[in-house]
């Protein structure tokens, strides 16, 4: 028996390795996507050889996650219950694109990952495993074993010989990725208090951030953004530059009490910096270039996009199809936005599209340039109230 596990370095699954190679005697593949996130993956491939894996794959996946999974959700302007900006979500159905991918590469026909049973990632996992490929069978060693505990994995490690290297004591459970951070469980599991400072992983607290306020321009070339203040980068050296300016003003805290997929809501913290930035721009700019139809009927589906990502089915034939509308749309969402950054905020300050903006300053003055045609607006509103008339009052 041969199992890709999905391998993140730390102790759940450097310990689930050797598990499942006993408990199944099984050889087992360690399968490491680097994200970009804050955790050291350098060490990874030991650890996981020490724990008893037979080939370790360590990918760089950084700038297929953001051009695959970022920038639809980002054209789709999807936050799950208007808040959360879905950066682990969103990182799921690629982790399983490569675990099957590795799967049929090596001959295995089973594939593992390191999510609890209470958890909304076991879901999306699952989900889109069996979306990708039906055949391969899926196990979840945290759910299945009998270390209930921390403690009880240390010590499980401890009498194995496995190295979990030194990890940061934390009572929170942390997720990162270049477009953000999630935390849960711990303290913030009391509803009743603050948020602890220390919950806070990259962001500067508001009130500690800098007293001057950051300009910066977005460009933005069908809906992609493709430059900071006129200097042209790469995806991902833009999401970098904005992480870095935007996490220092405190901007892309969000608080939650979402509704979880398994069904009990959850407290999170959520912090995405960049993306933050990005969505107000691109939101800023899509008001500048769309018809107003358009515009208000692309805003009533991101809740739906957002509940397909966070549900875990991003390989539905809805979020497609959904991609496939944003896509036609975005050859519009062309243009730069200024957008100043201060203490958690993000104010869009100007905005231009030189091709494709519907703002007409002869029509929305009320100076002598004036070219709207007033006495055709009365006979307008009368028009636009007859089917209220037709009630008969109220």
């Amino acid at each position: 028996m041969r199992i890709v596990l999905a391998y993140s370095g730390g102790l759940d699954t450097s310990v689930a390795v050797h598990w499942l190679k006993e408990t199944y005697k099984a050889d087992v593949i360690a399968y490491c996507a680097n994200l970009g996130q804050v955790e050291d993956l350098s060490s990874a491939a030991y650890r996981a050889t020490s724990a008893g894996a037979v080939d370790v794959i360590v990918e760089n996946l950084q700038d297929d996650f953001l051009q695959r999974f970022a920038m639809p959700a980002l054209a789709a302007g999807a936050a799950y219950e208007g808040k959360y900006l879905l950066a682990a979500p969103l990182s799921r159905p690629l982790i399983a694109e490569r675990l099957v991918a590795v799967a049929r590469a090596s001959d295995a026909d089973t594939v593992a990952h390191g999510a609890t049973g209470k958890g909304n990632d076991q879901v999306r996992f699952y989900t889109s495993l069996r979306a990708l490929d039906p055949k391969l069978s899926v196990l979840a060693p945290v759910i299945e074993w009998e270390l209930t505990t921390r403690g009880s994995e240390m010590t499980y490690a401890q009498k194995h010989g496995i190295d979990v290297g030194v990890s940061k004591t934390t009572p929170y459970s942390i997720d990162t990725n270049i477009w953000g951070t999630s935390v849960e469980c711990g303290e913030l599991d009391k509803i009743g208090t603050p948020v602890p400072s220390a919950a806070w992983q990259i962001t500067t607290a508001p009130e500690n951030a800098p007293e001057r306020a950051t300009r910066v321009s977005v460009q933005f070339e069908e809906g992609i953004p493709i430059a900071l203040d006129d200097e042209p980068m790469s995806l991902k050296d833009l999401v970098n530059t904005l992480t870095g300016l935007a996490s220092v003003h405190g901007i892309g805290r969000t608080e939650i009490l979402e509704s979880r997929i398994v069904g009990f809501k959850s407290r999170g913290i959520y912090e995405s910096p960049a993306a933050t930035v990005l969505y107000a721009a691109r939101a800023d700019l899509e008001s500048l270039v769309f018809d107003r139809e358009t515009l208000h009927h692309k805003r009533s589906l991101a809740e739906r996009y957002a509940e397909l990502v966070y549900y875990g089915y991003w390989f539905s034939d809805l979020r497609s199809a959904l991609d496939a509308y944003n896509r036609h749309l975005s050859h519009r969402v062309t243009g730069t936005v200024v957008v100043e950054l201060y203490k958690g905020t993000v104010r869009c300050l100007t905005r231009e599209s030189e091709r494709f903006s519907r703002y007409d300053p002869a029509l929305a003055d009320y100076e002598e340039s004036d070219t709207f045609h007033h006495a055709a607006g009365a006979g307008f509103a009368y028009c636009w109230s007859l089917p209220l008339l037709s009630q008969g009052g109220q």
